[in-house]
């Protein structure tokens, strides 16, 4: 969570008035409303509909999924009481709870899901069901989720898609969200707040929190009116950690959020996309390179510098998820290591300017980041001064994102954030893609090897039978996507999520979070309760 995204919201004065949680100068009793007041991140302008994304990286919180996570990822009910993956892989099927029904009270069947899941299909939008043949309602408890194509990582949708109603689903229904989870929308002022209430009617665990005030805000109103004892939980990046918020304490969360560094993998011949893109850079595409950049960057110095300590040294796409393989670890800061890879590999000052060269071409390349997102800008720059004693040239440049998106990124080394929840994310990032990937696999990244363990895990019968190909695809002892193979990119760090929260508020143990997206601190949120009396 990272409040200088936030978009411009309310004042401080407002913020005093709406802000309905318990003063911390205050003892919570019997009589004290349980609302509790929340500044999270950005406002969701979108709405809340779960067919065009909501919820995809955290809680939908107003519907219900199929399955969830618990505090330590394993996958547990939600909805489906029972699931099974039969027909070559080809078709999950599903059992729902009996006599569940949505916050207005009409009943959620089977439909309703093949509904939400032949909706969003459709939708072609963040939630990426484009392996969906057909949902199917057998009957009122049963659905049938056909697939295109075997897909173990199909699970993650199930986990993340909420449930809405078929007859109440259309157009408007993401401002005005009828679901079946713990909470239900009240009010929402755009810009300002989102009222939002505990759900009668909802089947699992009744959250002892019966009101929630989500506030959208400016970064210095945020801390305001913490400071004022008038926010519950507030969400921050981590340069702000280290303050001291009256009545409340931190609350730090690890993650997955991690930074990188994407290389272009393949020379610059001239080639484009279809779309007219370039591809490819001389000097990245050389793995000697590569390699170089990976030992010689003090991923830890990242943590304490840019980070302020909050967080972690990253060595891959999906460190500490249970499809990590830890073998691709390294030193950490080796930059003789970094040196006798480049030397060996034919990259020398011959000049005496402090540049390595090759076959007439500068070991220099730019670095490109979001304008706009001083964290990477960080990144960026810290990385720079790290390269140049070992005789790289690294140039940090600021752009404008949906440039860097749409233009830049298969020719420039970009500083890209990923992590999420499932490995189709790795495999995204690193199958070969076809002739115009946007994002994914943007250095047009190519290893028969891993092609076929990454295809050989989608095709596993299980998802647990499938870990070991996911770590295969990472390093095998030979060959692999991490620094002891390809290097195929320098993954820098793992953001701690930072949090303030009242002191009397108990919000159990949190999951690993995802990128920074969405709300995930509110994936347990049936279980937190006041404390004070």
């Amino acid at each position: 969570m990272n409040v200088r995204h936030f978009l411009i919201g309310v004042a401080l004065p407002l913020l005093l008035v709406i802000a309905s949680g318990c003063d911390r100068q205050q003892k919570v009793s019997a009589d004290t409303p349980k609302t509790l007041t929340l500044i999270l991140g950005e406002e969701n302008t979108e709405g809340f509909d779960p067919t065009l994304g909501w919820g995809s990286y955290g809680n939908p919180l107003f519907q219900s999924t199929l399955l969830k996570r618990d505090a330590d990822l394993k996958i547990v009910s939600d909805l489906a009481t029972k699931w099974e993956l039969g027909d070559g892989q080809l078709a999950w099927t599903v059992k729902i709870r009996p006599e569940v029904v949505f916050s207005d009270g009409s009943p959620l069947t089977a439909r309703d899901v093949a509904y939400t899941f032949n909706t969003a299909a459709k939708a072609g939008g963040v939630v990426d069901l484009s392996n969906l043949q057909l949902a199917e309602a057998i009957d009122d408890s049963t659905v049938i989720l056909r697939l295109k194509h075997p897909d173990i990582t199909f699970i993650q949708h199930l986990i993340t898609l909420g449930i809405v109603p078929e007859k109440l689903h259309g157009p408007g229904y993401g401002r005005k969200p009828i679901g079946s989870g713990p909470y239900k929308l009240v009010r929402w002022d755009e810009g300002q707040q989102m009222i939002v209430e505990a759900n009668d009617r909802y089947y699992g665990i009744k959250p002892s929190i019966k009101r929630l005030v989500f506030l959208f805000s400016t970064e210095n109103a945020a801390i305001a009116a913490a400071m004022a004892g008038k926010v519950d939980v507030l969400g921050v990046s981590s340069n702000l950690a280290g303050q001291k918020i009256p009545g409340m304490t931190l609350h730090v969360v690890k993650s997955v959020d991690n930074r990188g560094l994407m290389f272009p993998m393949v020379p610059d011949t001239g080639r484009k996309t279809p779309r007219g893109l370039a591809i490819g850079n001389n000097v990245t595409s050389d793995i000697a390179i590569r390699k170089a950049v990976n030992y010689a960057i003090n991923r830890q110095a990242l943590v304490d510098g840019v980070l302020d300590g909050h967080g972690r040294p990253a060595f891959g796409a999906v460190d500490d998820l249970p499809w990590d393989n830890p073998e691709i670890r390294f030193k950490d800061n080796d930059p003789e290591k970094a040196k006798a890879i480049l030397e060996e590999a034919g990259w020398r000052d011959s000049d005496g300017d402090g540049v390595r060269e090759k076959d007439g071409k500068k070991a220099e390349f730019e670095i490109l980041y979001n304008t706009k997102d001083s964290l990477r800008q960080g990144l960026a720059l810290a990385v720079s001064d790290m390269l140049r004693p070992v005789g790289i040239k690294a140039v940090p440049r600021g752009e404008n994102w949906d440039r860097i998106k749409d233009e830049l990124t298969h020719a420039f080394v970009i500083v890209y954030g990923f992590g999420g929840h499932s490995p189709l994310e790795m495999y995204k990032l690193y199958h070969s893609n076809g002739p115009e990937p946007m994002y994914w696999n943007a250095g047009f990244y190519v290893n028969p090897v891993v092609d076929n363990y990454l295809d050989q895990a989608l095709r596993a019968p299980s998802f647990d039978e499938a870990i070991p190909l996911w770590k295969k695809a990472q390093w095998d002892g030979k060959t692999g996507i991490s620094t002891p193979g390809d290097a195929s990119w320098a993954w820098l760090v793992n953001l701690d999520h930072t949090y303030f929260i009242n002191q009397c508020l108990d919000v159990g143990k949190s999951q690993m979070e995802p990128h920074g997206h969405g709300w995930p601190i509110t994936a347990n949120i049936d279980q937190w309760q006041w404390t004070c009396k």
